[in-house]
């Protein structure tokens, strides 16, 4: 019998039940946002460099498995895989193979049988090695990348600090020792795996995912941090389209549902009576919904979040993000959307945030030449509504 057309003829067959497989393993999260192909990847070429391997006619074609494997542990790398969930995904790639070509396999004799899966283990030993080496090479380049970038930032934060400009000081002070000790960790792993090349273990693995997690956070710390200063400088130029918000608030949604999912909250749209066309802003509009539904999801313990959006007359919209969370007290409203301000609850501290995101939104709502408003009550929840014009105009001076 010949295992290695029974397997080419099947190929198809294969990546259907492994991508089906890899959708229901809930603890693969990531492949929660990707499309079929992206998920799919370069598994197709490392089945048909098997179906190579297992014919008595071909040259095994392990460069092909080599390359393939690469490939495919770079993009797992580039799209925020973790190494459990790669590990888990050739679990599901050897569990499918042998479930799908089982009842021809069992028509073979002994001999052909034991080869056929010698071989078949041999290549996905194979490709996992292969994959995990391009995927830890990956995480260290993204890590060099990540150490350049955040030693820039360092630069300009004790810029910042040296021109003592009062409130911007103070928070690029609190940035300031995270980001040294971030830099410093990661430029001595990175020195030590040049020097010694140090073995991919699981540890390490888990180090500089460490590293570039909350290097990441860092960066979108003072990323806001940015972008408030730009704002106040006036340096933020709207570029204005024809928008579909359904489409935008879908587009958040799907972004923030692995955080919803994480602390066990729904996530409601209602967009029944969206406005059909909108002048404005997208990249801006996107930015404060996002902003609006994070914060949500973040001080909300359990329930859910209600995102609604609907037509209030010929000349302005409006979207309401609601979520059952912590609320807010009455005192700290007034000042809610001010920069650096922090809401004192002893019961829930965040000690990641720094005030930000709603003076970003504020000011994000201004400039789409709208409005902001909050109701709130502690315990219960918060009520976040955004007036907005459907036709935004620029002056021309």
């Amino acid at each position: 019998m010949d295992f290695s057309q029974l397997l080419a003829d099947k190929t198809d067959t294969i990546i259907d039940r492994w991508v089906t497989a890899v959708l229901q393993d809930h603890q693969i999260e990531r492949t929660d946002t990707l499309s079929y192909g992206a998920i799919k990847n370069h598994i197709p070429y490392v089945l048909k460099a098997m179906v190579t391997v297992l014919s008595e006619f071909q040259n095994n074609d392990l460069k092909s498995i080599v390359s393939a494997s690469w490939h495919h542990g770079v993009i797992r790398a580039t799209q925020g895989f973790n190494p459990v969930e790669i590990a888990r995904e050739y679990h599901h790639l050897r569990t499918v193979i042998f479930d799908t070509i089982q009842a021809d396999l069992l028509q073979g004799n002994p001999t052909d049988i034991i080869r056929a899966m010698r071989l078949i283990n041999v290549v996905i030993d194979e490709a996992i090695a292969r994959c995990f080496s391009s995927y830890v090479d990956e995480r260290l380049r993204e890590l060099e990348h990540l150490h350049n970038t955040l030693a820039l930032h360092n630069q300009e934060l004790t810029r910042l600090i040296n021109a003592n400009q009062e409130n911007l000081s103070l928070l690029a002070h609190d940035l300031k020792q995270p980001l040294a000790s971030i830099i410093g960790y990661s430029d001595l792993f990175l020195r030590q795996h040049r020097q010694t090349k140090l073995k991919d273990s699981y540890t390490n693995i888990e180090h500089i995912e460490r590293v570039l997690r909350n290097g990441r956070h860092l960066l979108h710390l003072i990323n806001d941090l940015l972008e408030l200063s730009q704002y106040e400088a006036g340096k933020i130029k709207l570029k204005l389209t024809s928008v579909d918000v359904c489409e935008i608030i879908d587009n958040v949604c799907k972004m923030l549902d692995p955080l919803a999912s994480e602390k066990d909250l729904s996530l409601v749209v209602n967009c029944e009576q969206y406005p059909q066309k909108i002048i404005t802003d997208p990249f801006q509009l996107q930015q404060i919904i996002t902003n609006l539904v994070s914060n949500a999801i973040r001080y909300t313990k359990s329930g859910g979040i209600q995102i609604t959006c609907h037509v209030l007359d010929n000349q302005k919209w409006k979207f309401v993000v609601a979520d059952t969370g912590i609320g807010i007290k009455s005192e700290d409203q007034k000042h809610i959307f001010e920069p650096y301000f922090r809401c004192n609850n002893q019961n829930y501290h965040l000690p990641d945030s720094t005030g930000l995101g709603l003076a970003i939104v504020s000011r994000l709502v201004k400039l789409l030449q709208g409005e902001i408003m909050l109701f709130s009550q502690p315990g219960i929840g918060s009520t976040f509504t955004v007036i907005l014009p459907l036709h935004l105009k620029i002056s021309s001076s």
